[in-house]
């Protein structure tokens, strides 16, 4: 069993490593075996599709316009035995995060187009946030109720321009879990992801290359970043295309 590589085919391996290291790196068909517990991804098509209506970040505040975004908000209580009640998705809001979990955007509301109705409603969202209220609940057995954002990110690499998938650099969230997990990836070299603790050395590095490729991390426990892109091919289009989730504890 280790934190990356192969051997995490179950949700409870996932979660052992998470508990021991404080991340996990899944790779794609591990994840997908994780995730057939909770659901079907059947609309994995139209779902990967939604990140070419993403809109552009205007609020970078070193001037880039390399990463566009949807955002959503969800509900949810600790899955019950037997019938878990529903994760319930939020009315719209900002998204806010202190400067000192990001000093590059921090400190400001931040409102980004919220993720569509038939993305937020679908299969693939729905198993991928049943999955994580499940591990995270485990994790964290006396959370009572879950604070959820999804957020689409598309960074793109331009001839000249890199893609920063983390302009803040290393760091936290501010929040207890993250899920990181890749949809798309075109035409793109680098874009890996670091693991460090919380002196900031660091524990790990992995790349998300396939579809479904996954990084979990305990995010008061661990530092994260991801190198920038850049295009492999200038002539052509490049990025990443990522689901970002993360979970807080409410109280």
């Amino acid at each position: 069993m280790s934190e990356i590589g192969t051997g995490l085919q179950n949700a409870t391996g996932i979660r052992h490593a998470i508990a021991r290291a404080g991340y996990a790196f899944v790779e794609a068909s591990d994840m997908r075996t994780a995730l057939s517990r909770y659901g079907a991804l059947a609309d994995w098509t139209e779902f990967a599709d939604s990140w070419n209506d993403l809109h552009t970040d205007t609020y970078m505040a070193d001037g880039g316009r390399y990463r566009r975004r949807r955002f959503g908000v969800f509900a949810a209580g600790r899955p019950e035995s037997g019938k878990s009640g529903a994760i319930e998705r939020g009315p719209h809001q900002p998204h806010y995060q202190t400067v000192d979990y990001n000093h590059l955007n921090g400190g400001i509301e931040r409102w980004f187009e919220p993720i569509k109705r038939e993305i937020a409603e679908g299969s693939s969202l729905g198993t991928i946030l049943e999955y994580c209220r499940s591990l995270f609940s485990r994790l964290a057995p006396e959370t009572q109720a879950w604070h959820i954002e999804a957020h689409q990110f598309r960074i793109e690499a331009k001839p000249g321009q890199q893609g920063k998938p983390t302009p803040e650099g290393m760091h936290r969230d501010g929040v207890d879990y993250v899920l990181v997990l890749l949809v798309d990836r075109r035409n793109i070299a680098s874009g890996t992801t670091t693991v460090h603790d919380l002196d900031k050395r660091t524990l790990g590095s992995f790349t998300l290359t396939d579809p479904l490729d996954s990084a979990l991390v305990d995010d008061a426990r661990r530092y994260h970043g991801v190198t920038p892109v850049e295009p492999e091919n200038p002539a052509l289009p490049a990025y990443r295309d990522v689901l970002v989730v993360t979970f807080r504890k409410k109280v």
